[in-house]
């Protein structure tokens, strides 16, 4: 819309310029058009007639997009289509060539009718025509590129890195404030429903400082709220609290990755099990997925989730929920390990994953987290892996695994040299590695 009437502004603005005269044909007789009327109105018929149907053409190859991408990579990543800037600029630069050669075109006149031919506007005319044939050529390379399963799942990768850096701390947040501080706290209400898109953490703070009570909200970011559920409780009990935490949340439709850090982890996590799905049946996809998580959580290694606590005058006044690293880790991991029971690849690549994790993570807290996951990972291995030399190469990463968390990146290398010592192995196999030992 700003680029067709920008294109709308420029052409009524040039019609101007060449109706006072302030270009001379003389001076740029070899850079614009010096043509008659007729000439003129043919040109920019074709102009605009071209550009609306190339328009059309461009609004089809895009539908035709969203809808591959709705039923391969799942509905929700269509914000990433329809909010692309290359299919935008493309777009506007069609139409406002069309809206352009249009108001252009209603100025010209013939010799009858007075005579008067915009040579300014009509070189514009030609500029933008050429430059509508370079963004249809941008166009289709740009659309073949974005519909790539490993494209998008690199975008989404970036929303979530973004979000990550945007949504956590360098510093060690404040813990929240024991169960037994909420003994006797008045319940909150709220009768609307839809996501928690927005909350004015500042404000309901301040808020709370101001009335001198402490407010534990029972939704975080990203949550469903019900009507007439219970959203907040307040202690001690005072009045207008539900009005204030009305007036500071926002609800919506839908959930925003601005305020909810498992947003961008869902949409990756949709993918990967769309992917894993009898119909489409793309395992390399998952595997894809599996390593932008784990990427994601080594970014998180030396940061820190916020606890939602604000403190106001050495005190407590406002608690938010916020998602933790477990919580983090079971919308990561869960649908896709209940996913991977067909795929035993899906398993040893996401205790691979979790291995790697552990290998930059030494928070024991963190490790546990990780520990339940791939305790989970070989059950269902144990379960549902038909084959004994996959349940076997899935046993020998979890080892791996148990090994990484309990001594480091370096035990595998001590765990190596007490073996050889121990005599498990004779000097030839001191003297070559294991990738590199002969075949004999």
């Amino acid at each position: 819309m700003l680029m067709v009437l920008s294109s709308l502004i420029a052409a009524f603005t040039l019609v101007q310029i060449d109706q006072s005269d302030t270009v001379s044909i003389s001076i740029l007789q070899d850079w614009i058009y010096d043509g008659g009327a007729t000439g003129a109105r043919t040109l920019l018929g074709a102009v605009a007639s071209a550009t609306v149907g190339v328009a059309g053409t461009v609004f089809s190859i895009t539908i035709a997009a969203l809808s591959l991408a709705a039923g391969q990579m799942g509905p929700r990543l269509l914000r990433n289509f329809t909010s692309d800037r290359g299919n935008q600029i493309t777009l506007g630069m069609l139409l406002g060539t069309f809206c352009y050669a249009l108001v252009v075109l209603r100025s010209i006149r013939t010799e009858p009718e007075g005579g008067f031919v915009p040579h300014l506007s009509m070189s514009v005319a030609i500029v933008l025509a050429l430059a509508c044939v370079a963004m249809l050529v941008y166009f289709v390379g740009h659309v073949a590129g974005r519909i790539n399963v490993e494209t998008v799942i690199e975008l989404v990768s970036e929303d979530l890195r973004s979000a990550i850096h945007k949504l956590t701390a360098k510093d060690p947040q404040p813990q929240s404030p024991p169960e037994e501080y909420w003994i006797g706290c008045l319940p909150l209400r709220d009768s609307r429903r839809g996501y928690l898109q927005h909350l004015d953490e500042d404000g309901l703070a301040t808020w709370a400082a101001k009335h001198k009570v402490t407010i534990r909200l029972l939704i975080g970011p990203g949550d469903y709220v019900f009507p007439g559920a219970t959203v907040a409780v307040v202690t001690p009990p005072v009045d207008d609290a539900e009005t204030a935490i009305r007036n500071a949340t926002a609800l919506g439709g839908s959930s925003s990755i601005s305020s909810d850090l498992r947003y961008a982890v869902r949409q990756l996590v949709e993918v990967a099990v769309r992917a894993l799905s009898p119909g489409i049946n793309d395992p390399h996809t998952a595997l894809a997925v599996l390593d932008r998580l784990g990427a994601a959580l080594c970014d998180l290694v030396p940061l820190h989730l916020p606890t939602g606590v604000s403190i106001k005058g050495n005190r407590p006044v406002l608690v938010v929920p916020q998602v933790q690293y477990d919580q983090l880790l079971d919308t990561m991991f869960h649908m896709i390990r209940q996913s991977a029971a067909a795929h035993p690849a899906i398993s040893i690549r996401l205790i691979d994953v979790l291995t790697q994790v552990a290998s930059c993570e030494r928070a024991p807290a963190r490790l546990a987290a990780l520990s339940h996951h791939a305790d989970l990972v070989l059950a269902d291995a144990r379960r549902t892996i038909a084959s004994a030399s996959d349940r076997e190469d899935v046993e020998r990463r979890y080892q791996a695994f148990t090994l990484m968390v309990r001594t480091g990146p370096m035990g595998q290398f001590t765990a190596q040299v007490s073996s050889l010592q121990s005599g498990d192995d004779g000097p030839e196999t001191i003297a070559q590695p294991t990738g590199f030992r002969s075949r004999r």
